[in-house]
Protein backbone atom coordinates (compact mmCIF):
# COMPACT_ATOMS: atom_id res chain seq x y z
CA UNK A 1 0.00 0.00 0.00
CA UNK A 2 1.42 3.54 -0.85
CA UNK A 3 0.91 5.92 1.65
CA UNK A 4 2.51 9.81 1.70
CA UNK A 5 1.55 12.65 4.37
CA UNK A 6 1.06 16.13 3.64
CA UNK A 7 0.73 19.66 6.30
CA UNK A 8 1.26 23.23 5.56
CA UNK A 9 2.56 24.95 7.36
CA UNK A 10 4.12 28.61 8.19
CA UNK A 11 6.65 29.29 10.66
CA UNK A 12 5.40 26.44 13.25
CA UNK A 13 8.84 25.19 13.04
CA UNK A 14 8.95 22.96 16.76
CA UNK A 15 5.70 21.00 15.16
CA UNK A 16 6.71 20.73 11.50
CA UNK A 17 9.66 19.52 13.54
CA UNK A 18 7.61 16.86 15.24
CA UNK A 19 5.15 15.76 12.22
CA UNK A 20 8.61 15.34 9.86
CA UNK A 21 10.60 12.95 12.05
CA UNK A 22 6.73 10.64 13.43
CA UNK A 23 5.05 10.96 9.54
CA UNK A 24 8.44 9.94 7.95
CA UNK A 25 8.79 6.78 10.54
CA UNK A 26 5.82 5.87 9.57
CA UNK A 27 4.86 6.49 5.85
CA UNK A 28 8.45 6.85 4.46
CA UNK A 29 10.53 10.30 4.70
CA UNK A 30 10.61 10.38 0.86
CA UNK A 31 6.54 10.53 0.80
CA UNK A 32 5.94 13.66 2.60
CA UNK A 33 4.63 17.01 1.24
CA UNK A 34 5.20 20.03 3.05
CA UNK A 35 3.38 22.99 1.71
CA UNK A 36 4.83 26.41 2.95
CA UNK A 37 2.70 29.23 3.27
CA UNK A 38 5.08 32.06 1.87
CA UNK A 39 8.42 31.29 0.94
CA UNK A 40 10.80 30.11 3.88
CA UNK A 41 14.12 28.28 3.35
CA UNK A 42 13.99 27.02 6.79
CA UNK A 43 11.21 24.45 6.08
CA UNK A 44 13.49 22.64 3.57
CA UNK A 45 16.48 22.83 6.04
CA UNK A 46 14.00 21.23 8.67
CA UNK A 47 12.76 18.81 6.49
CA UNK A 48 15.24 17.76 3.87
CA UNK A 49 13.64 14.71 2.62
CA UNK A 50 10.18 16.40 2.08
CA UNK A 51 9.13 17.52 -1.29
CA UNK A 52 8.88 21.43 -0.35
CA UNK A 53 5.58 23.48 -2.20
CA UNK A 54 5.30 27.14 -1.56
CA UNK A 55 2.37 29.01 -1.92
CA UNK A 56 2.10 32.75 -1.84
CA UNK A 57 1.27 34.68 1.13
CA UNK A 58 -0.39 38.12 -0.60
CA UNK A 59 -3.23 37.73 1.72
CA UNK A 60 -4.94 36.25 4.57
CA UNK A 61 -8.48 36.84 3.89
CA UNK A 62 -10.40 33.76 3.76
CA UNK A 63 -7.75 31.64 5.52
CA UNK A 64 -9.08 28.69 6.36
CA UNK A 65 -11.46 28.47 3.01
CA UNK A 66 -8.29 28.93 0.92
CA UNK A 67 -6.01 26.77 2.99
CA UNK A 68 -8.72 24.06 2.39
CA UNK A 69 -8.73 24.30 -1.17
CA UNK A 70 -5.38 24.51 -1.94
CA UNK A 71 -4.78 21.51 0.25
CA UNK A 72 -7.49 19.40 -0.95
CA UNK A 73 -6.70 20.01 -4.79
CA UNK A 74 -2.95 18.96 -3.64
CA UNK A 75 -4.25 15.98 -1.91
CA UNK A 76 -6.48 14.76 -5.00
CA UNK A 77 -3.54 15.17 -7.04
CA UNK A 78 -1.73 12.77 -4.65
CA UNK A 79 -4.12 10.62 -4.30
CA UNK A 80 -3.64 9.54 -8.13
CA UNK A 81 -0.50 7.94 -7.15
CA UNK A 82 -1.07 6.96 -3.48
CA UNK A 83 -4.20 4.93 -2.20
CA UNK A 84 -4.28 6.96 0.44
CA UNK A 85 -3.19 10.58 1.77
CA UNK A 86 -2.45 11.50 5.15
CA UNK A 87 -3.34 15.14 5.98
CA UNK A 88 -3.32 16.37 9.16
CA UNK A 89 -1.76 19.87 11.00
CA UNK A 90 2.01 20.09 11.73
CA UNK A 91 0.66 20.16 15.21
CA UNK A 92 -1.48 16.63 15.08
CA UNK A 93 0.32 12.93 14.67
CA UNK A 94 -1.54 9.92 14.18
CA UNK A 95 -0.85 6.75 15.98
CA UNK A 96 -2.31 3.57 16.52
CA UNK A 97 -2.20 1.11 19.24
CA UNK A 98 -0.05 -1.93 18.19
CA UNK A 99 -2.02 -4.33 20.48
CA UNK A 100 -4.83 -3.94 18.04
CA UNK A 101 -2.79 -3.06 14.58
CA UNK A 102 0.52 -4.21 13.55
CA UNK A 103 1.22 -1.21 10.98
CA UNK A 104 -0.71 1.63 9.26
CA UNK A 105 -1.15 0.00 6.39
CA UNK A 106 -3.27 -2.91 8.77
CA UNK A 107 -5.00 0.55 9.86
CA UNK A 108 -6.47 1.88 6.39
CA UNK A 109 -6.77 -2.10 4.80
CA UNK A 110 -9.75 -2.23 7.50
CA UNK A 111 -11.45 1.32 6.01
CA UNK A 112 -13.95 -0.14 3.81
CA UNK A 113 -14.80 4.01 2.62
CA UNK A 114 -12.74 6.71 1.64
CA UNK A 115 -11.73 8.75 4.71
CA UNK A 116 -11.10 7.95 8.05
CA UNK A 117 -11.22 9.70 11.28
CA UNK A 118 -9.35 9.26 15.14
CA UNK A 119 -10.54 9.86 18.10
CA UNK A 120 -8.52 12.87 19.29
CA UNK A 121 -6.73 13.77 22.42
CA UNK A 122 -5.07 17.36 23.69
CA UNK A 123 -1.57 16.67 24.98
CA UNK A 124 -0.78 19.03 27.84
CA UNK A 125 2.92 19.89 29.46
CA UNK A 126 2.47 19.77 32.78
CA UNK A 127 4.15 21.43 35.96
CA UNK A 128 6.00 17.79 36.74
CA UNK A 129 7.28 17.65 33.26
CA UNK A 130 10.46 18.68 32.20
CA UNK A 131 11.51 21.38 29.30
CA UNK A 132 11.65 19.31 25.85
CA UNK A 133 15.42 19.49 24.55
CA UNK A 134 16.03 19.74 20.54
CA UNK A 135 15.24 16.54 18.80
CA UNK A 136 13.13 15.18 21.60
CA UNK A 137 9.75 14.12 20.64
CA UNK A 138 6.49 15.13 22.58
CA UNK A 139 4.65 12.13 23.22
CA UNK A 140 8.14 10.29 24.37
CA UNK A 141 7.86 12.41 27.73
CA UNK A 142 4.77 14.00 28.25
CA UNK A 143 1.86 11.46 29.91
CA UNK A 144 -1.13 13.65 30.26
CA UNK A 145 -4.13 14.19 28.00
CA UNK A 146 -7.89 15.40 27.76
CA UNK A 147 -9.59 13.33 25.14
CA UNK A 148 -11.46 15.76 22.55
CA UNK A 149 -14.73 15.84 20.27
CA UNK A 150 -12.85 18.65 18.30
CA UNK A 151 -9.66 16.98 17.50
CA UNK A 152 -11.41 13.78 16.45
CA UNK A 153 -10.66 14.39 12.80
CA UNK A 154 -10.63 12.91 9.56
CA UNK A 155 -6.85 12.62 8.93
CA UNK A 156 -6.93 10.43 5.63
CA UNK A 157 -8.04 10.45 2.27
CA UNK A 158 -8.84 8.47 -0.86
CA UNK A 159 -8.87 10.08 -3.90
CA UNK A 160 -12.20 12.40 -4.77
CA UNK A 161 -12.60 12.97 -0.78
CA UNK A 162 -11.72 16.62 0.58
CA UNK A 163 -11.14 17.62 4.06
CA UNK A 164 -13.73 20.21 5.58
CA UNK A 165 -13.86 21.96 9.05
CA UNK A 166 -12.09 18.56 10.66
CA UNK A 167 -14.72 16.10 8.64
CA UNK A 168 -14.85 15.17 5.39
CA UNK A 169 -17.28 17.08 2.68
CA UNK A 170 -19.89 14.39 1.03
CA UNK A 171 -21.85 15.86 -1.20
CA UNK A 172 -25.94 16.51 -0.44
CA UNK A 173 -26.58 13.08 -2.02
CA UNK A 174 -24.37 11.28 0.39
CA UNK A 175 -24.59 13.24 3.67
CA UNK A 176 -26.78 10.35 5.29
CA UNK A 177 -25.57 7.44 3.84
CA UNK A 178 -21.47 8.37 4.04
CA UNK A 179 -20.09 5.90 7.05
CA UNK A 180 -18.30 7.78 9.56
CA UNK A 181 -15.41 5.33 10.12
CA UNK A 182 -13.82 5.58 13.45
CA UNK A 183 -12.06 2.70 13.79
CA UNK A 184 -11.01 1.43 17.40
CA UNK A 185 -7.11 2.20 18.75
CA UNK A 186 -6.63 5.39 16.14
CA UNK A 187 -5.80 8.43 17.99
CA UNK A 188 -4.76 12.11 17.05
CA UNK A 189 -2.31 14.05 19.11
CA UNK A 190 -3.06 17.22 19.20
CA UNK A 191 0.00 18.76 20.39
CA UNK A 192 -0.52 22.30 20.80
CA UNK A 193 -0.32 22.56 24.47
CA UNK A 194 2.39 19.91 24.69
CA UNK A 195 5.78 22.74 24.55
CA UNK A 196 4.76 25.64 26.15
CA UNK A 197 7.87 27.63 24.88
CA UNK A 198 6.83 26.84 21.48
CA UNK A 199 3.38 27.84 21.93
CA UNK A 200 4.07 30.93 23.38
CA UNK A 201 6.32 31.51 20.66
CA UNK A 202 3.04 30.44 18.31
CA UNK A 203 0.71 32.46 19.61
CA UNK A 204 2.14 35.90 18.81
CA UNK A 205 2.11 34.52 15.31
CA UNK A 206 -1.52 33.66 15.54
CA UNK A 207 -2.41 36.66 17.16
CA UNK A 208 -0.89 39.25 14.82
CA UNK A 209 -2.48 37.36 12.14
CA UNK A 210 -6.20 37.22 14.32
CA UNK A 211 -5.94 40.73 14.71
CA UNK A 212 -4.81 41.97 11.26
CA UNK A 213 -7.81 43.51 9.01
CA UNK A 214 -9.85 41.81 6.50
CA UNK A 215 -12.68 39.34 6.12
CA UNK A 216 -12.13 35.70 6.80
CA UNK A 217 -9.50 35.32 9.55
CA UNK A 218 -8.78 33.21 12.23
CA UNK A 219 -11.14 33.93 15.08
CA UNK A 220 -11.22 34.40 18.76
CA UNK A 221 -9.05 31.40 19.25
CA UNK A 222 -6.03 33.12 17.41
CA UNK A 223 -7.39 36.81 18.04
CA UNK A 224 -7.10 35.80 21.81
CA UNK A 225 -4.65 32.95 21.90
CA UNK A 226 -2.59 33.90 24.90
CA UNK A 227 -6.30 33.68 27.11
CA UNK A 228 -7.38 31.01 24.84
CA UNK A 229 -4.07 28.52 25.93
CA UNK A 230 -4.87 30.09 29.66
CA UNK A 231 -8.17 29.06 29.85
CA UNK A 232 -7.07 25.66 28.63
CA UNK A 233 -4.72 24.83 31.28
CA UNK A 234 -6.97 26.30 33.96
CA UNK A 235 -9.46 23.84 32.98
CA UNK A 236 -7.00 21.12 32.90
CA UNK A 237 -5.91 21.69 36.56
CA UNK A 238 -9.83 21.63 37.53
CA UNK A 239 -10.61 18.47 35.92
CA UNK A 240 -10.27 14.77 37.75
CA UNK A 241 -8.46 12.50 36.67
CA UNK A 242 -9.56 9.10 35.27
CA UNK A 243 -8.27 5.41 34.04
CA UNK A 244 -7.23 5.37 30.32
CA UNK A 245 -9.46 2.80 29.73
CA UNK A 246 -12.82 4.10 31.13
CA UNK A 247 -12.28 7.78 29.58
CA UNK A 248 -11.29 6.24 25.90
CA UNK A 249 -14.30 3.98 25.75
CA UNK A 250 -16.47 7.12 27.11
CA UNK A 251 -15.23 8.80 24.53
CA UNK A 252 -15.13 6.38 21.66
CA UNK A 253 -18.65 5.88 22.60
CA UNK A 254 -19.82 9.18 22.51
CA UNK A 255 -17.99 10.04 19.60
CA UNK A 256 -19.60 7.24 17.44
CA UNK A 257 -22.85 7.47 18.40
CA UNK A 258 -23.58 10.67 16.90
CA UNK A 259 -21.46 11.76 14.59
CA UNK A 260 -23.12 15.65 12.89
CA UNK A 261 -24.30 15.57 9.49
CA UNK A 262 -24.25 19.09 8.30
CA UNK A 263 -27.08 19.58 5.60
CA UNK A 264 -26.01 23.03 5.33
CA UNK A 265 -22.15 22.81 4.54
CA UNK A 266 -22.52 19.09 3.26
CA UNK A 267 -20.11 17.63 5.81
CA UNK A 268 -19.57 14.38 8.20
CA UNK A 269 -17.77 15.50 11.71
CA UNK A 270 -17.54 14.02 15.08
CA UNK A 271 -19.51 16.34 17.41
CA UNK A 272 -17.00 18.47 19.55
CA UNK A 273 -17.93 17.23 22.43
CA UNK A 274 -16.12 18.68 25.79
CA UNK A 275 -14.30 15.61 27.79
CA UNK A 276 -14.01 16.56 31.45
CA UNK A 277 -11.13 14.14 32.78
CA UNK A 278 -7.62 13.97 32.72
CA UNK A 279 -6.03 10.79 31.37
CA UNK A 280 -2.38 9.63 31.75
CA UNK A 281 -1.81 8.40 28.42
CA UNK A 282 -0.33 4.41 28.10
CA UNK A 283 3.09 3.14 27.84
CA UNK A 284 2.88 2.18 24.34
CA UNK A 285 2.41 6.32 23.04
CA UNK A 286 6.18 7.03 24.86
CA UNK A 287 7.49 3.35 23.02
CA UNK A 288 6.33 4.75 19.86
CA UNK A 289 7.08 8.44 20.02
CA UNK A 290 10.94 7.15 20.96
CA UNK A 291 13.53 10.44 20.62
CA UNK A 292 15.66 11.00 17.19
Amino acid sequence: MNICAITMVYKDYWALSQWYLHYGRLVGFDNLYVVAHGADPEIARLCPRATVITVPRETLEGFDRRRGQVLNSFADGLAVSFDWVIRTDADELICFDPAVYASLTEVLENVSGKAVFALGLNVAETLDDNVLAKGQMALGHRRTAVFSGHYSKAWATKRGTGLWRHGIWVGPRRIESTPFELPRGVYLMHLKYANIAALETANQHRTDVGNMPGRGLPGAAWKEADQTAARFYARLASYPSQSWEAARDHAYATINAAPVRDTKENVLRAKSTVFEQRVTLPDWVAATFCDA
